[in-house]
């Protein structure tokens, strides 16, 4: 089983910043992409950053020039930095990752719980 979890969400001002922190643990054995998704009221859930293992980040284009994901490969870990933020970014933010559980199977996807940011105006 493989567990993602989230942290780092809470409460700032416009213009504020925050850093989420997503880690993969359980029994596995790779993963290859990891992301970023929000869940904001009433809309679709949608992306907001992928980072495929060795590939090219894709942002949405809401949060382009604000926020920056990186990955720490070697720990199965994924941060997301996010600057001058707004009303408009309040979401639960959810960890996904593609996960093989052994050699030779199919990437399965995985999510987090979520973790709420709230930018208060």
């Amino acid at each position: 089983q493989v567990q993602l979890v989230e942290s780092g969400g809470g409460e700032v001002r416009t213009g504020g910043s925050l850093r989420l922190s997503c880690t993969a643990s359980g029994s596995f054995f790779d993963i290859n992409s990891m992301a970023w998704y929000r869940q904001r009221p009433g809309r679709a859930r949608e992306v907001v950053a992928i980072l495929p293992a060795g590939g090219i980040s894709h942002y949405g284009d809401s949060v382009k020039g604000r926020f920056t994901a990186a990955r720490d490969n070697g720990k199965y870990s994924l941060a997301l930095q996010m600057n001058s933020l707004k009303p408009d970014d309040t979401a639960v933010y959810i960890c996904n990752a593609g996960v093989r559980m052994a050699a030779g199977q199919s990437w399965v996807n995985y999510w987090g719980q979520g973790t709420q940011v709230t930018v208060s105006s």
